[in-house]
């Protein structure tokens, strides 16, 4: 595999000018990947002053320009599949069917974007003044600022990036320490070999200590893009308020799963096993709490105990495995920690609970509920927690009784009843008779509450990343009173 040890800064590989630096770790291994000496203020700065330029001429190119590049882009992420791929089962943890996951949906992300360019409409409306036409036109933000996330790395960069690119902006990417590659060096690689004039991606890898709060303060971005917690996606928005600046925030989530009396348990004990074990948990759609009716509590826990131990657990890189590495020791220690508290709170252990280097087995806790530690909490982790209620109004309530409103799921026999229900939770997406890591390119993705701010996806996509412009025209000339 290359190693990737520079900063990408105006169509340039260039070494990071701090004199600290960020050790990029395989996170099932430990093993040393790369060693990157970090950016600072001044790469920072001629990042942003790279992009700002490099804007200024992509939003003049024409449509059929910009789309030529986003299918070049495409037919490199196709040919170049498999070395995504092992990125990602290397730096990120991945598991082989994860990664495929997240590569097909970068992609879809991609192919989405490249109609962008010729969706840019404006509109002319009608106006109370006598001879008047309002025209308002849809405009590119700037320069936008991405920061990458350690979980879905390539994918939720992507995610950002191609539709910034395809509405006309430029974009600096700060990837998240754990992934410097799959969430920035590689993209940077890729849209470069597409034929992206140099400056419009530029991707700068710091500490977030160093370079952290200079990236939102700024002057030159005009909107930030986040994927993570909640904690720092707070801390963001309060920066980029305090510059008015625009944010799109995709936080955290307490996701639930709700199976009625009627549901069908072993579809919905299969949909909880990929909803609940995929990367290991660590993802924000990933359902956290299983809100099952008392008349059905004992056979899905008995299916979803049986199911969790038969998942094949260990090396990400064996194509057997379901569930790989946690990022980073700290974050299995602080999920051990958890586990500890819920049962010293009353929870039961059904299985799991163990760790071997940085893979926790799959683990169920039961007589939870949303007080206990880590059903409050988002686990991001590979931690089941079951929750017995006695009537559907109580499921509703308890789904609902978290500060959270990411995804969701709900399963029954009886689809009219599953989407009313859905309709009472209060979260950004829920999915009837499916499990809750869903993202579609077309449709609109982001959460309530302390979940975020803003959609990705589609034409929603499109309006975030764009501003409109009234521009009033007059057929003549109008009559003032003074």
């Amino acid at each position: 595999m290359k190693t990737y040890t520079s900063q990408y800064v105006n169509g340039e590989w260039k070494k990071g000018s701090s004199d600290k630096t960020i050790e990029n770790r395989n996170p099932y291994s430990d093993e040393l990947i790369a060693t990157i000496p970090s950016a600072d203020s001044k790469d920072l700065d001629e990042a942003y002053q790279s992009a700002e330029k490099a804007q200024q001429e992509w939003k003049e190119k024409t449509p059929a320009e910009q789309r030529e590049i986003f299918l070049k882009w495409i037919e490199v992420i196709k040919e170049r599949k498999e070395e995504i791929i092992d990125w990602l089962i290397t730096e990120a943890g991945s598991t082989r069917v994860k990664a495929e996951v997240e590569y097909g949906a970068a992609l879809d992300i991609v192919t989405e974007s490249a109609s962008f360019p010729t969706r840019m409409k404006g509109e002319i409306l009608p106006s109370n003044t006598p001879g008047k036409e309002n025209r308002v036109y849809r405009n590119p933000k700037g320069v936008i600022g991405v920061i990458g996330p350690w979980n879905f790395p390539f994918h939720l960069t992507t995610r950002s990036l191609a539709p910034a690119l395809a509405s006309g902006n430029s974009v600096v990417i700060k990837p998240a320490s754990h992934t410097p590659v799959t969430s920035g060096l590689l993209l940077a690689e890729l849209t470069a070999e597409a034929g992206f004039p140099e400056g419009l991606i530029n991707v700068v890898v710091g500490r977030g200590s160093e370079i952290g709060d200079d990236f939102i303060t700024h002057p030159i971005p005009e909107m930030f893009s986040f994927t993570g917690s909640t904690e720092v996606g707070s801390h963001i928005g309060e920066l980029a308020g305090k510059h008015i600046k625009d944010t799109a925030l995709e936080l955290g989530g307490n996701n639930a799963m709700i199976v009625l009396e009627d549901a069908d348990i072993d579809k919905a004990v299969e949909a909880a096993a990929f909803g609940k074990y995929l990367h290991q948990g660590q993802i924000c759609m990933s359902l956290n709490r299983f809100i099952v009716h008392e008349d059905v509590h004992e056979e899905f826990v008995r299916k979803f105990k049986e199911k969790a131990e038969s998942l094949p657990y260990g090396d990400p890189k064996d194509e057997k495995t379901m569930v790989g590495p946690l990022i980073a020791r700290e974050e299995v220690d602080r999920i051990l920690e958890g586990i500890d508290k819920s049962i010293e709170e009353g929870g039961k252990l059904l299985t799991g609970g163990k760790a071997e280097g940085n893979v926790l087995h799959p683990t169920i806790l039961t007589n939870m509920d949303n007080e206990k530690t880590l059903a409050k909490e988002e686990v991001f982790g590979p931690v089941a927690s079951i929750i017995k209620v006695s009537d559907e109004q109580e499921a509703v309530e308890t789904a609902n009784g978290t500060p959270y409103g990411l995804s969701g799921s709900v399963f029954t026999t009886d689809v009219y009843r599953g989407v009313e229900v859905a309709k009472q939770v209060n979260t950004g997406m829920i999915h009837v008779n499916d499990q809750s890591v869903n993202d579609e390119a077309h449709v609109a993705f982001g959460g309530e509450k302390q979940s975020g701010i803003g959609r990705f996806g589609g034409e929603w996509a499109l309006d975030k990343f764009t501003t409109v412009k009234w521009i009033s025209v007059m057929n003549g000339y109008r009559e003032y009173p003074f």
